[in-house]
């Protein structure tokens, strides 16, 4: 597919009344792994286990240029329209999106880290603007840190904060609100009422709502940040703990790469 047909299929499957669930990657062998199982239709890259397999500390600690370079390598291992966690935008939203394009990205998260409402939506605009001057509709996963950020705010707050900015970053034409945190079912509801259908996107962590009910209430994508790679590791760790103990490797071990 061309970059412009990998950004209109990327939209279609925000747009598409299925659940669209995206399990992150952090390197070629991940992003083949998770693109050969039937059903993915899309891959997501997660910040936090990119640094982390370089031995950065999430938070834009990776340069960019290395950051961009592990982003390429993933593009580079699949067919399928790639979305790409880019943190805040490492000081300039619209040129790190246009630099991402050029490695073949057609979708990106961006965190507004609870920065005024203003200076946000002028960073969800700026990452538009540059899919429009690349000649894509670029799907900005648009991220309030609301929840994630919230401090000492009483929940009631973190989610009228959460549709407050969501609906900002929607009147600037961003097609999806990423809202990460621990969400119950009311504040799903709440937040799908406020945007519309398939306009949200979460985060699945230990304890969330089951993805049935997600599709059922409306919302647009669930992926798993930095949890995928800890499943890879917590396994690795657990064959370091059975071979020190004397044991064997686990029986239905494949070969997958």
């Amino acid at each position: 597919m061309t970059l412009l047909d990998k950004a209109q299929s990327l939209l279609a499957l925000h747009e598409a009344p299925d659940l669209l669930t995206v399990v992150n990657v952090w390197d070629p062998i991940s992003a083949r792994v998770v693109a050969e199982e039937p059903g993915t239709t899309a891959l997501a890259t997660a910040s936090h286990s990119i640094a982390a397999s370089f031995g950065y500390d999430d938070g834009e600690n990776i340069p960019l240029a290395l950051h961009l370079e592990a982003i390429q390598r993933i593009v580079a291992a699949t067919e399928l329209p790639v979305s790409a966690d880019l943190e805040a935008g490492y000081g300039d939203v619209g040129e790190t999106i246009r630099r991402a394009i050029g490695v073949g990205v057609v979708g990106a998260n961006i965190e507004d880290q609870l920065k005024p409402l203003d200076e946000a939506v002028r960073g969800v605009e700026a990452a538009l603007k540059a899919g429009e001057a690349e000649g894509i509709r670029f799907v900005l996963n648009a991220r309030t840190d609301a929840f994630v950020r919230g401090g000492e705010r009483t929940p009631e707050e973190n989610l009228d904060d959460a549709v407050a900015r969501g609906s900002a970053y929607l009147a600037a034409g961003a097609p999806v609100v990423f809202v990460p945190g621990k969400l119950d079912e009311a504040q799903v509801s709440t937040l799908v009422e406020a945007f519309g259908p398939q306009r949200l996107s979460l985060i699945a962590v230990p304890g969330s709502l089951p993805l049935a009910r997600l599709q059922e209430l409306g919302v647009a994508r669930v992926s798993y940040g930095p949890w995928s790679q800890r499943v890879a590791l917590t396994a690795l760790q657990d064959l370091v703990r059975v071979v020190h103990e004397g044991g064997a490797l686990p029986a239905g071990t494949r070969a997958l790469n």
